[in-house]
């Protein structure tokens, strides 16, 4: 032991040079310096590599959907085209739509026809039959009075007579049955464009229904003084399924459509 005593070793204890701090020995920073802060945004004992740049046009976040401007008018779905000619809704199969006037059959989408054309339809078979009736009955009656020169009316212009009002009915069946069992329509709902179909197979109804359609008002009306048949002719008014039909379509499954 050296004397005077060192005042660091005041015990004389060897001491060791301090051991210099090898690749990676952790170094302890020095009193009152401040330890040095990680680079900015990377972790401590971690690589500090740069952050990958997300690449062109690569979406950071899910695209927003565009919110619509007043008065934008969203896309028609496909098959729409409201301007397209004849464009007819597509309703669902054997419902009538009563408010876009369209109904659902087996053969096709129709328009319901109109009671203001099924009416003058009617008006124009009447117009028809009573001029091909006055015609055959002017003729007849004209040939019984050349006949008969002045003496009366015989037995034979007397059944002429009765053969006249007979072929009046066999002429309003043949007009309404032979034609809507044969064409689907009378001469004139062919005019206006009107059909008469069978609801459940969408064709022309047979030669059965066609006379049903046709005889029930006749039939009511015998029994009813004719008034029956004035209410089967109005009752597509009172039809709630929008179909408009009568009393008499019911009776033969009848529709009256507008191809």
């Amino acid at each position: 032991m050296s004397y005077p005593p060192d005042p660091n070793n005041p015990y004389g204890q060897p001491q060791q040079p301090p051991q210099q701090p090898g690749y990676g020995y952790p170094q302890q920073a020095p009193q009152g310096v401040p330890p040095q802060q990680p680079g900015y945004g990377y972790p401590q004992g971690q690589p500090q590599q740069p952050p990958q740049q997300p690449q062109y046009g690569y979406p950071q976040q899910p695209p927003v959907p565009p919110q619509p401007e007043y008065g934008y008018q969203q896309q028609p779905q496909p098959g729409y085209d409201p301007n397209a000619y004849g464009y007819q809704p597509q309703p669902v199969p054997g419902v009538a739509q009563g408010a876009s006037g369209y109904v659902t059959i087996p053969t096709g989408t129709f328009q319901i026809a109109s009671y203001g054309a099924r009416f003058g339809a009617r008006l124009l078979d009447m117009v028809f039959v009573f001029v091909i009736y006055l015609v055959v009955y002017f003729a007849v009656i004209a040939a019984v009075v050349s006949s008969s020169n002045g003496g009366g009316l015989s037995g034979a212009g007397f059944g002429a007579i009765i053969l006249v009002e007979l072929f009046f009915y066999v002429m309003l069946l043949a007009w309404d049955v032979a034609f809507v069992s044969w064409k689907g329509a009378t001469p004139g709902k062919m005019i206006l464009g009107l059909l008469i179909v069978d609801e459940r197979t969408g064709v022309k109804p047979s030669f059965g229904g066609a006379l049903a359609r046709w005889g029930f008002p006749l039939g009511l009306g015998l029994f009813t003084c004719g008034i029956g048949a004035l209410l089967v002719y109005i009752s597509p008014f009172f039809d709630n399924t929008g179909k408009l039909r009568g009393w008499h379509d019911r009776a033969a499954n009848t529709l009256v459509i507008k191809p």
